[in-house]
């Protein structure tokens, strides 16, 4: 494990403190996510040639029409979906290149994720392997139906747009529940979805975050 992260020298430690800095000019408070964000090496979920590029603000291609997303992102979606409190059950809708899903293990007690291209969950689990992180759950899977198996989840994020929120995701939402998910086509907003438990039972409560730019939420497997 130690050589691969060492493998770009300084890259693994100035830089991810340089990384963690301009999280906290953006805005990024959570001391528990901006602490997840620093303890994993980055640049060993992209290849090798974008290695360098690993830190910078920026999403970069993983393969297979993907990308890895910005740090800022992977961080603002972690800080909205911890609330400030400590998470039980993840779910996470699109692997990648395994990175994000990471980040999730270091704020969760359980961490499942759903990929549905196949080589990419192969080389996410590889990555994840190289890091020993013993609480993530990867299955190749259609993401838009979920993990009902699994069911329900304290928070669920989702890392691809999608055109609507899926039913089924919000069917595997606990009550106290949050899920983090960008919504739309052409202009894509990050929306936080709350199950709320009422006096007649539950309800989902939706707030608009911000705008962001994300490959689409497609369905069935390859």
């Amino acid at each position: 494990m130690s050589s691969v992260i060492r493998g770009i020298g300084m890259t693994s430690l100035r830089t991810r403190e340089r990384m963690l800095a301009r999280l906290r000019e953006q805005g990024i408070r959570d001391e528990v996510t901006l602490s997840a964000m620093g303890s994993i090496a980055r640049h060993i979920f992209v290849d090798e040639a974008l290695s360098s590029r690993a830190y910078e603000d920026v999403s970069l291609p993983i393969g297979f029409g993907q990308t890895i997303s910005q740090p800022y992102i992977v961080a603002r979606m972690t800080e909205i979906l911890r609330a400030g409190k400590p998470l039980g059950n993840v779910l996470e809708i699109g692997t990648g290149c395994g990175y994000q899903t990471a980040v999730l293990s270091k704020v969760a007690k359980e961490v499942y994720s759903v990929e549905r291209i196949r080589p990419l969950l192969m080389k996410a689990r590889g990555h994840l392997r190289e890091l020993r992180m013993s609480n993530i759950k990867l299955k190749h899977a259609d993401g838009t139906m979920g993990l009902p198996e699994m069911a329900p989840f304290d928070g669920i994020i989702v890392t691809a747009a999608a055109s609507h929120v899926p039913q089924e995701l919000l069917e595997q939402l606990a009550v106290g529940g949050r899920m983090v998910i960008p919504v739309g086509t052409e202009e894509q907003i990050l929306y936080l979805i709350e199950h709320v438990a009422t006096t007649n039972g539950s309800e989902y409560r939706q707030t608009k975050l911000e705008p962001v730019k994300f490959v689409p939420l497609l369905g069935g497997t390859n």
